[in-house]
């Protein structure tokens, strides 16, 4: 029975929680969003860009099929600590253009890669 008697006032807030109806709990605040509106998808963006290594010298091609002008950089990593990294000028490609950069080391490449921008 002390059992009982010392449970009893968290059984009697069990039994309130539960019969109290799921619209009177607190919620976390959700913003409403008309049934016509919805967000807007992300629009596709970036050239697309193909590099080739022949010996120290890199050649990249960026072609963008968007709207939207890109602006692309060429980066090369050459493999000789004594040789010097190279990263090209922005150069901004426009809706449907192409676009070639080129870069080069002293001897071996170790990494090549290009990075976009607005």
């Amino acid at each position: 029975m002390r059992l009982s008697r010392r449970f009893a006032p968290v059984f009697a807030a069990v039994a309130l929680v539960m019969a109290v109806p799921y619209d009177a709990m607190p919620h976390p605040r959700v913003e409403s969003v008309n049934a016509g509106s919805r967000p807007a998808a992300p629009q596709p963006f970036g050239a697309a860009c193909r590099t080739t290594v022949t010996g120290s010298h890199v050649v990249a091609y960026c072609h963008n099929p968007y709207v939207d002008t890109d602006r692309v950089r060429l980066h090369v990593e050459c493999a000789r600590w004594w040789d010097i990294d190279t990263d090209s000028a922005p150069v901004d490609v426009g809706p449907a253009a192409t676009v070639r950069l080129t870069g080069r080391c002293w001897k071996e490449v170790r990494a090549v890669w290009i990075t976009h921008g607005t």
